[in-house]
């Protein structure tokens, strides 16, 4: 009984892991369309921490009009799940994403 109780907890694991990659690309697609519109950065860096705290944006000088801008995110995740999460090194999540500046 206690090996299926930790299989389920590493399971557990594996699965917010997953959540926290897929909001790392929902988050560099924020930053990445909220950067094609807006000419601050700041802007973009905000949009991503609207949908992931704690993430770092990197990206580089604005193009001009109908060139791409690529937009990366990255975040280091702590797992951190009683009795697994020490089991788990802590991964480096990262999404890129590139949109044409519209304005």
């Amino acid at each position: 009984m206690p090996l299926v109780v930790f299989a389920m907890l590493a399971v557990v694991q594996v699965a917010l892991v997953v959540r926290a990659q897929v909001l790392v690309v929902h988050a560099a697609r924020e930053a990445a369309r909220t950067a094609s519109v807006d000419r601050d950065p700041a802007q973009a860096v905000a949009a991503a921490r609207r949908v992931m705290a704690g993430v770092e944006v990197e990206q580089g000088a604005r193009p001009g009009i109908g060139e791409p801008h690529r937009v990366t995110v990255r975040l280091r995740y702590r797992t951190a799940l009683p009795l697994v999460g020490v089991l788990f090194p802590d991964p480096s999540l990262s999404a890129a994403a590139v949109m044409g500046i519209e304005r």
